[in-house]
């Protein structure tokens, strides 16, 4: 059964389909002076998040372990919220974010500084707008789980001159601390994000499978956008081999080879996982969510629910249900 409620018409532009089913719920963000020499560690979180190096560059070192550097114009998006840490050098020791000095300026916008750090002889250093950002999808969505860990773009403000202009608004909203500077950063930080995303796909940054490849593939990338914009549909790989304009078995194999994954199983993950967002965030019934993913009985649902997420819906229904989610 299709929820034609829900139904967006396509684009045929499969990454700008894709980030319009990519929203922020949320948004946390900060403007930080950092002053030479720092070092910060960030560690893992549920939410995304990101940094854009405003003045002066520094260094990311990657959840791999490898250090990068970052100059003036660039920005780290981390999808999955990985772990990592931020110096003006490699090798300076780290000090938790956790150990930072943090005043709420309003809801979820904050102003970060290190009052530890002796300030006589520090030098003016980067200039770093950082955030957390917290995505419609959790982080083990299908969506979010094909991107890397680490999306890099350098020049960001050099391909899309729109940037500083963007951030300079986004820091007038911190320091007027006018009404709704919540509201308004949570939308310019969805534009920024995207902006991240979308550019990171057409610099040709990543590798050549995997999500990158699957939005880049405009067959394959028609055919995900369409699944995302409608996950309550009754999809057959004979339906999405006609979209595709494919036979089933060809169809088949070239989403296995650069999805990595079969189409149905990819399917019914993003299902279950659009169901996990009703059941926790709309606090829909099971018996509603089973019926909108078109299953004849709610035990159906939750065996292939269960399968997929590792635990019943009736887990995501019960009192702890937030903190599950």
């Amino acid at each position: 059964m299709l929820d034609r409620s829900s139904k967006l018409p396509i684009t045929g532009d499969p990454l700008t389909d894709i980030l319009r089913g990519l929203r922020l719920d949320g948004v946390e963000y900060g403007r930080c002076e950092m002053k030479e020499p720092w070092g910060t560690e960030f560690p893992a979180q549920a939410g995304a998040r990101f940094h854009f190096v405003g003045r002066k560059g520094c260094w990311l070192k990657q959840p791999s372990g490898e250090w990068v550097e970052l100059n003036a114009g660039d920005a780290v998006l981390l999808p999955r919220g990985a772990a990592h840490v931020l110096a003006s050098a490699p090798g300076v020791k780290a000090t938790p974010i956790t150990g930072y000095s943090v005043t709420e300026l309003c809801k979820n916008i904050y102003c970060v500084s290190d009052d530890s750090r002796p300030k006589e002889g520090c030098r003016p250093g980067t200039l770093l707008f950082s955030g957390s950002m917290y995505f419609n999808l959790d982080s083990l969505h299908p969506l979010l789980g094909m991107m890397p860990d680490v999306m890099l773009t350098h020049g960001l403000d050099a391909y899309e001159p729109a940037i500083p202009a963007l951030l300079d608004a986004m820091a007038r909203e911190v320091t007027m601390d006018r009404m709704g500077a919540g509201g308004i950063l949570a939308r310019l930080a969805d534009v920024l994000a995207a902006t991240v995303i979308r550019l990171w796909v057409e610099r040709g940054c990543g590798d050549s499978t995997g999500w990158i490849a699957a939005v880049r593939d405009k067959d394959i990338g028609r055919v995900l956008a369409a699944i995302h914009l409608e996950p309550n549909r009754d999809w057959t790989v004979e339906v999405l081999a006609r979209m595709m304009g494919a036979s089933r078995s060809g169809f088949a194999e070239r989403f296995a080879t650069i999805v990595g994954q079969p189409p149905l199983k990819y399917v019914t993950q993003v299902r279950m996982h659009q169901a996990r967002q009703w059941l926790v965030r709309d606090r829909a019934k099971i018996a509603v969510v089973a019926t909108r993913l078109g299953y004849e009985s709610e035990a159906a649902f939750s065996r292939a629910f269960k399968r997929v997420i590792g635990a019943p819906p009736s887990h995501f229904r019960s009192e702890d249900a937030g903190a599950a989610g």
